[in-house]
């Protein structure tokens, strides 16, 4: 795997935008609590019910979180990508991990240690403040995807995952997956199949236009229409 990087770890912190209100002194001092890992794409990091030594903070690649099921299917919770944390929620109360969490790609993470973070949480209570408030966005993202899994049909949970970053203005929109098919299908619980089917359905009726990850949203408020 050739993720390398050649800055130091206060460096890489202070350029991500949960880091940005720490000065240099507390940079330098949570740096030493924080170390790099390298995972090669479709390694385990952790498992369900382990507990993680501390947060985590994808700086290249893409994490898979997961639930597994007995049967080996699974149902995908979030793709974490560059600039994203995860693994928190169970670090900090130093609970099991109530997902499993895998590399999608080959990846550089660094680990943020348990009392590195508590005590820069203790000294900046501005740090503190951010870091409530995204692990709340995630929480009622967590609900929104919830309530999209058991209110919306097929149809309606694609067109909802093509335009969920979509200007609001814009009357089109190009759209790169940062997933196969498959692991999309799956964090919108649907076969993947299904998914394909959809995708062939807006496909011929002109919504939108696919070539390979890439997808063209050819008219925005047709496709939410289509919807419903």
């Amino acid at each position: 795997m050739m993720l390398e990087t050649r800055h130091s770890i206060p460096e890489i912190l202070s350029r991500q935008a949960l880091f940005r209100g720490l000065g240099t002194h507390e940079l330098a001092r949570l740096a030493k609590g924080t170390y790099e890992y390298r995972i090669s794409k479709h390694e385990a990091l952790y498992h369900k019910g382990d507990v993680p030594g501390g947060m985590h903070l994808v700086i290249a690649g893409q994490i898979k979180l997961f639930l597994p099921a007995a049967n080996g299917a699974e149902m995908i919770v979030h793709m974490a990508g560059p600039g994203e944390t995860f693994g928190e929620e169970a670090a900090l109360p130093h609970k099991p991990s109530p997902v499993a969490a895998e590399a999608n790609r080959d990846s550089l993470l660094l680990v943020i240690d348990k009392p590195a973070l508590i005590e820069t949480m203790r000294r900046n209570c501005d740090f503190s403040n951010v870091m409530l408030s995204r692990m709340c966005e995630r929480m009622c993202t967590l609900i929104d995807n919830m309530e999209t899994c058991l209110q919306l049909n097929s149809a309606q949970r694609v067109v909802q995952y093509l335009t969920q970053h979509a200007p609001d203005e814009a009357d089109s929109y190009d759209l790169e997956l940062n997933a196969n098919k498959q692991t999309i299908a799956s964090q919108l619980n649907l076969a993947p199949e299904t998914f394909s089917r959809v995708l062939n359905r807006l496909s011929k009726g002109g919504y939108i236009h696919v070539q390979g990850r890439n997808i063209r949203l050819r008219n925005l408020t047709s496709l939410r229409n289509y919807a419903g």
